[in-house]
């Protein structure tokens, strides 16, 4: 090792933030550096010392890179010593002095001055002696590491196991956690431009949604076909069951961007009839789109302190999709969707910037279908215009010599206009205004009835993959170097 004196000359080197090519660490530089001599171009420009230069590169490759093996694997040098395979055991990566180079884009003489005083610090003299390597060693070789949201992932463990034993209603850990995960979600990207927050409502690519509603007698079918408005709408609150997006007595619209995809998701049984309704949206309103977190991205350097933290947070959301639609077993479904129906709530209330829905994929179907749902606040579907004094009712068929045909039709019956009526008002449609209405949410939601349809369920299809299941007997100490190689995920 050099002498600590001139590890210390070695320290005071200059470098100017022309000698750097990373774009950050030269605005850095640029920004903050002091006006000196260039001790590798001799041009006197702004510049940190290569004691600076050192703390940086320090950091970035704790954070982002790490040292190989020196040695193989046991499975690799087991592949090395049979001749049948003929395999010659490389070391993974590149040269410490390379890496510094190539992560700092400077001069290999800076790249060698920093791995000098870097080598220095780490050195060990028992390592040493046993002749093991140490960090940043001249030998040494490093390569990037992977990202990962293990943080993140304790992080959601305990932010469900808090929701299902501790606090349901009021968590400080959920509230950490949504705030981190969520804040500014609309300023992010993804790789191929998309955003995670849409815009859905007149002109827009989403301007309506299908939802579909199971009934399982005719009466229940006949309010709804009078009054599909509400009764294939979301229901009164008193009626809302929790579900994926919502808890018990929280009224939700969940639809979806196709009326397929709308049966499919209510799982109707054989026998059953369904109704399907379009439902424009009439006014702006943000979601945000859960298919576009497995491309979102995350741009920056590894000399910003802060790009790991980002990274970590960028990983997490593209998991986080699959999170929160994974398909549930309906006796999993009250604690399982704890979590999904924290998210819906903090979304509806608490983020910034403000949302109104969320977009995810259907787990019903394939193909790429969308559901949705519009947090209470957005769900709210206008009436359907009618004279005062209308009288509905709806007729589902009737008996032919064949025997009973559907024939599904409504009948709205308003009362006959009087001529030159004495004191009497015209008649006026059946609409509350909003000022002695007890609902204060604006209408975002009004039904087309031309496209109310019923279904009538005659089957049920899957699909399914089948996967065979093998079986073999061996002895217990007799496994052969090919078994272990294949339990290793190796295929030759």
């Amino acid at each position: 090792m050099p002498p600590s004196d001139e590890i210390d000359k070695i320290e005071k080197r200059k470098i100017c933030f022309c000698c750097v090519g990373e774009v950050y660490l030269k605005n850095e530089i640029r920004e903050h550096g002091r006006q000196r001599v260039c001790s590798y171009c001799d041009k006197n420009r702004r510049t940190y010392t290569i004691g600076e230069m050192v703390e940086r590169i320090e950091s970035a490759f704790k954070e982002h890179y790490v040292r190989t093996s020196d040695q193989p694997s046991p499975f690799e040098y087991s592949m090395t010593a049979n001749t049948e395979f003929k395999y010659d055991w490389t070391r993974n990566g590149e040269p410490v002095v390379s890496a510094i180079m190539e992560a700092a884009e400077i001069p290999e003489e800076a790249a060698s001055d920093i791995q000098e005083i870097l080598a220095d610090k780490y050195y060990d003299f028992e390592a040493a002696c046993l002749g093991e390597e140490t960090e940043f060693s001249s030998d040494s070789y490093y390569i990037e590491s992977s990202t990962t949201d293990e943080k993140w992932q304790n992080e959601w463990r305990e932010f469900e196991r808090s929701l299902k034993t501790e606090t349901r209603f009021f968590s400080r850990i959920a509230s950490r956690l949504l705030s981190l995960a969520f804040d500014d979600i609309d300023k992010m990207q993804t790789s191929n431009g998309r955003s995670l927050v849409v815009d859905a409502g007149p002109k827009t690519s989403f301007v309506s949604f299908y939802r579909a509603r199971n009934f399982q007698s005719d009466k229940a079918l006949k309010s709804a076909l009078a009054n599909p408005d509400k009764y294939v709408g979301p229901p009164p609150s008193s009626f809302a069951k929790a579900g994926r997006m919502n808890a018990h007595g929280i009224s939700v619209f969940y639809g979806a961007n196709n009326p397929e995809a709308a049966l499919a998701e209510v799982r109707p049984p054989v026998g059953s009839k369904v109704v399907i309704a379009r439902f424009e949206i009439i006014r702006p309103i943000r979601l945000l789109d859960l298919t576009a977190l497995d491309l979102v991205t995350t741009n920056g350097s590894i000399f910003d302190s802060t790009y790991i933290d980002r990274l970590e947070r960028t990983m997490f959301l593209r998991n986080l999709s699959r999170r929160i639609t994974i398909p549930v077993m309906p006796d999993d479904e009250p604690l399982v969707y704890l979590a999904t129906q924290a998210i819906a709530d903090f979304l509806a209330s608490e983020n910034t910037p403000s949302l109104d829905g969320i977009l995810f994929p259907s787990v019903q179907t394939a193909g790429g279908a969308l559901n949705a749902v519009l947090f209470h606040k957005a769900s709210r579907v206008e009436s359907i215009e009618l004279p005062s004094g209308t009288e509905i009712s709806a007729n589902l068929g009737s008996i032919t010599e064949e025997g009973w045909e559907d024939n599904y039709t409504v009948y709205e019956e308003v009362p006959q206009k009087i001529k030159n009526p004495v004191n009497k008002e015209p008649h006026v449609f059946l609409r509350i205004p909003e000022a002695q209405s007890n609902e204060e949410r604006p209408a975002t939601l009004k039904i087309d009835l031309d496209s109310v349809c019923v279904h009538m369920v005659k089957a049920v299809n899957f699909e399914t993959h089948n996967s065979s299941v093998r079986r073999h007997r061996f002895d217990k100490c007799q496994i052969s170097s090919s078994s272990y190689a294949v339990t290793q995920g190796f295929d030759f």
